[in-house]
């Protein structure tokens, strides 16, 4: 069973046997809250909000939590996911794609309400059906495809969804670049192999940003928001060698309002 509880109700998942009320999981609406609110600011005073999309993983393993974008987000005159987004057209499905692949690689099971996998335009009402049409049109189609990709390469990865309750299953890279707007972690499966993900909230790209990987050997990138299948400008990663143990950093492109995903091939 899964609660949706609002409030700092402790042991929501933990066993009755413990206290606890017993639920599997529990909807991370602070998470939900946060992330949505730092997206709407202007990428320019993001950099004064840095602690908004990080908080969530201070208490990421206090209970077994899902990350919600419901019905409660797109319903009574909030917009459509893509719609609450600043900038133009491009920018907004950008965020949209970046936010997606930041969420699949965030601790914690994925939750999206209907309409919001191919960027439905117009809020959602129970009154009429989805928005299908609009798969006719590239930058929906786009954003489909890639839903379909995350959820392919997700389940094929047991880094991502392995330690999901668990501390040990993620580590922070980059938590601090306010200024840039980039965030990096790795998460790890239960023989230690990592996937590194790298997400830019800024419009301005990089084109040799230095981070830090967990391990030596040769990363790919096996998955980017801001592919040209996707919608994006193809702004993508060669594979990338690490050989001395002692130095085990190095410049990767990471595109504007862009998820980038590395694996050790």
């Amino acid at each position: 069973m899964i609660a949706e509880e609002s409030t700092a109700w402790s042991g929501v998942t933990r066993s009755t046997d413990s206290g606890g009320l017993g639920f599997g999981f529990k909807w991370n609406m602070g998470w939900m809250h946060d992330v949505l609110q730092y997206l709407q600011y202007d990428p320019i005073h993001r950099v004064h909000h840095h602690n908004e999309i990080t908080f969530s993983i201070l208490y990421a393993w206090s209970e077994n939590f899902m990350l919600p974008l419901s019905h409660d987000e797109v319903v009574h005159g909030k917009g459509q996911l893509v719609n609450k987004f600043p900038g133009g057209r491009w920018q907004k499905l950008a965020t949209l794609r970046a936010l997606y692949g930041f969420m699949w690689a965030h601790p914690g099971k994925k939750l999206l309400f209907m309409g919001s996998e191919f960027a439905q335009n117009d809020e959602w009402s129970e009154s009429a059906g989805l928005q299908w049409y609009l798969m006719q049109y590239g930058e929906h189609s786009g954003v489909a495809e890639m839903v379909s990709q995350l959820n392919d390469i997700y389940r094929n990865t047991p880094s991502l969804w392995q330690k999901d309750t668990s501390s040990e299953g993620f580590t922070w890279l980059v938590n601090n670049d306010a200024g840039a707007n980039v965030l990096a972690f790795a998460r790890w499966d239960d023989n230690g192999e990592p996937l590194v993900s790298i997400t830019n909230f800024s419009p301005m790209p990089h084109e040799r940003y230095q981070l830090s990987f967990p391990m030596i050997g040769t990363w790919s990138e096996v998955f980017n928001t801001d592919s040209i299948q996707f919608g994006g400008s193809g702004f993508t990663n060669s594979a990338i060698n690490i050989t001395d143990g002692g130095h085990v950093s190095a410049s990767v492109r990471i595109p504007p309002l862009a998820t980038v995903w590395f694996k050790r091939s």
